[in-house]
């Protein structure tokens, strides 16, 4: 029996993830919470020596200049800006997390992957139509250089599941607002992406308040949103993101070709729903919903 349990064990730190036959150099762009967290599951999956860098005030001579004396095995970008410069390392692996529109910035990613802030627009679908199953048309806004292609997704993902996504491409955050109004009476719903463009400090309180005016629910991304009024959120959880992002790394620590290593969407999330919105606009939210979203009554 102790020989059989001596075994298991085995077996078992084996089989456990690992990065302990690498370094990795931690390239984070600004030191906050969600980017924290993403590191934090990070190291939890991928126990290695580790060195960091943080600050948006970092240039790309000052990476550079680390890279080479640290001689990493594997860097971790953690946000846009960190990848943004890490763009001309062509020789070591880079694992990105906690980035918008990584399609955007890799023109040619061949030592590149990652998770991306993208929740499967199939996911964020399926949601809205179980929370929400009178909502058949959605409107959408988006600058085709920072989210066409994942509007492109969603387009395909609607129209398999039977629904209808109305979308108008607009080039400043003035035409996102003035397209709002154009929505009313055409949408059973908005849906707002992660799209600086559309939604930013000048539009998203106008775009919220007109919703509600108009009797739209709003979908977003983010719960500092729902808060504002949107109905609900679908959030990227940063811990698990950062957790996907360490698999990863172990991957191609453990000698995986970075082709490989397929990117990957957020695979986790969380959903905020705000009950004082749902009631100005009349809708009823299932209890089943309730018991697993974060609520705002």
């Amino acid at each position: 029996m102790k020989i059989f349990f001596f075994q298991f064990i085995i077996c078992l730190f084996f089989l456990a993830p690992s990065c302990a036959s690498g370094d990795i150099l931690v390239v984070q762009s600004f030191p906050i919470k969600p980017y924290n967290d993403a590191l934090n599951g990070f190291r939890s999956v991928c126990k290695t020596r580790i060195n960091k860098l943080v600050g948006p005030g970092l240039s790309e001579a000052e990476i550079m200049a680390k890279v080479r004396r640290n001689r990493p095995d594997l860097i971790l970008a953690i946000g846009m800006d960190a990848l943004d410069k890490l763009k001309t390392i062509k020789s070591i692996p880079i694992v990105y997390v906690m980035v918008l529109t990584p399609q955007a910035q890799l023109r040619d990613g061949g030592n590149f992957t990652g998770v991306s802030m993208n929740i499967a627009p199939e996911r964020q679908l399926s949601l809205i139509r179980e929370i929400l199953p009178h909502v058949r048309k959605i409107g959408i806004f988006f600058d085709p250089d920072k989210s066409g292609f994942y509007v492109a997704r969603a387009y395909n993902a609607a129209t398999l599941m039977g629904m209808e996504l109305l979308t108008k491409k607009v080039q400043s955050s003035r035409e996102a607002v003035a397209a709002i109004g154009g929505m009313k009476g055409k949408v059973d719903a908005l849906w707002l992406f992660p799209d600086t463009t559309v939604v930013n400090p000048a539009t998203i309180d106008i775009l919220l308040l007109t919703s509600l005016e108009n009797n739209i629910p709003v979908i977003t991304f983010s719960d500092k949103y729902a808060e504002k009024g949107a109905l609900l959120s679908l959030e990227v959880d940063a811990v698990e993101s950062g957790k996907q992002a360490g698999e990863m790394a172990v991957k191609i620590l453990g000698g995986a070709n970075v082709n490989s290593v397929m990117n990957e969407d957020a695979r986790d999330s969380i959903l905020t729903v705000n009950l004082i919105v749902a009631k100005k606009l009349g809708i009823s939210i299932n209890g089943n919903v309730i018991k697993h979203a974060r609520v705002i009554r």
